[in-house]
């Protein structure tokens, strides 16, 4: 007895597997890296021309709304970032699914914070707070 494919024509057609999402957050994934890069090379270069600054110099630097802006792409990607990396983590290592409901809803909330906190940062700090 073999066994066959159990997928509708539908699906098979479309391709999506039972999660219906693998693909889509695979990719998520790798756009993020790739911007990720020269975001942070950015960011590693700012913070290296940064560091002969005193706190009146830097604070002028970050006034500057397009290095706010670059600067909020750099933690809004990364964060993302790590948020779909932990999420392939906790699916794949939490066992039992209250906890990995509970694990998942908290990779959300703590990356919704970290990305809001440090975008209220940014802008107290552009602002002249």
């Amino acid at each position: 007895m073999t066994h066959g494919d159990f997928r509708t024509e539908l699906g098979k057609a479309r391709g999506l597997g039972a999660a219906r999402s693998g693909a889509r957050h695979f990719w998520l994934q790798r756009v993020t890296a790739f911007a990720n890069v020269p975001l942070f090379i950015f960011f590693i270069g700012l913070i290296i021309s940064l560091s002969d600054k005193d706190y009146a110099q830097i604070h002028a630097i970050f006034a500057n709304p397009f290095i706010v802006l670059i600067v909020a792409l750099i933690l809004l990607s990364g964060i993302y970032h790590m948020k779909l990396g932990m999420q392939v983590i906790i699916e794949d290592y939490v066992h039992g699914n209250g906890w990995r409901v509970f694990i998942l809803a908290l990779n959300i909330f703590c990356s919704v914070f970290l990305a809001a906190a440090s975008a209220l940062a940014l802008v107290k700090i552009m602002l002249g707070g």
